[in-house]
């Protein structure tokens, strides 16, 4: 949460360079309380280990937070059971009139299809418009995150040679972001994709920053504040598992899949890994939420209008 301040005091600059949440007076009159509205579309095949994860990083913080789990209208998943979607979700069709202070959208197992070739793509267009007159902050996931810039700015994927796969050492590039506050300037996260973003192809008046990337695999992270969105293509919201069970998926596929780097004690898949990112992904969501906070309008009504 901010700190209140004097609104004259000479360390509000210097905090504010660093990054930290400095309150003044007349924000501070206007804070009022209710539960934040955040919806998850849940794009994964298995939805109820995507829903926990992301739940778990939502659910840490001490505001009230109410979550909508949303799903494709036209989509039918096929390791999910209709009743379950039927008991725990809603179709973004249903949600459509509903204003949200965040939403995030997932990943997807879909990252060798073009765009256009995703079944649900013309719904996607529409859900990624929707929330700029429907939502305050969105973050994309992975997939999730391609697709937005891709249609948002234009954005270009490149093919990998190989996959990256594996938890790859991270830098922090803005150190002033209210979204990275209290990182570690070199830190862990988990990356399995197959593609890279091709940076040439960002528009020069974009206005997206990178936050995060890695000298290893590239950009991780950007901010996009025209669209009051942050794409993140890499996973802190991971369990310790998520890429031991994705390998002995392929595995057992046949797809003869490279080891995960850095992610198994001595590269040994009978080790039980240890989990090295998830403070950061507490720290990442938590950020976001007390940003939303801070900025988000009490009345619900004028998310999206520009108005507070």
């Amino acid at each position: 949460m901010p700190i209140r301040i004097p609104d004259h005091l000479p360390a509000r600059k210097i905090l504010e360079r660093e990054g930290i949440a400095v309150m003044d007076s007349r924000r501070a009159t206007r804070q009022d309380i209710r539960p934040l509205q955040i919806g998850l579309l849940n794009l994964m095949p298995n939805k109820e280990r995507t829903e926990t994860q992301f739940a778990r990083l939502i659910g840490a913080t001490p505001l009230q937070i109410d979550l909508t789990l949303v799903r494709i209208s036209d989509h039918r998943a096929k390791n999910t059971s209709e009743e379950y979607l039927n008991t725990f979700y809603q179709r973004w069709e249903d949600v459509r009139p509903q204003k949200f202070d965040g939403f995030v959208v997932t990943g997807a197992p879909i990252a060798h299809l073009p765009f256009e070739q995703v079944k649900y793509w013309p719904e996607m267009v529409e859900i990624m418009d929707w929330t700029q007159t429907n939502v305050h902050s969105t973050m994309f996931i992975c997939w999730g995150a391609q697709a937005a810039l891709h249609h948002f700015h234009g954005v270009r994927r490149i093919r990998r040679a190989q996959k990256a796969f594996g938890v790859y050492r991270h830098q922090t590039r803005d150190t002033a972001s209210p979204y990275l506050r209290g990182f570690s300037d070199d830190l862990a996260i988990p990356v399995s994709r197959t593609n890279d973003i091709d940076m040439a192809s960002i528009p020069p008046d974009s206005g997206l920053r990178v936050i995060i990337d890695s000298d290893e695999v590239g950009v991780c992270m950007f901010d996009d504040p025209e669209h009051r969105a942050l794409h993140m293509l890499n996973h802190l919201e991971y369990d310790n598992q998520s890429l031991g069970d994705e390998y002995r998926r392929d595995m057992e596929a046949g797809l003869n899949p490279n080891l995960p780097v850095g992610y198994y004690p001595d590269d040994d898949p009978e080790r039980t890994p240890q989990n090295r990112w998830r403070s950061h992904g507490f720290l990442l969501f938590q950020n976001w939420i007390n940003e939303i906070y801070q900025t988000t309008p009490f009345d619900l009504s004028l998310v999206g209008t520009g108005r507070m």
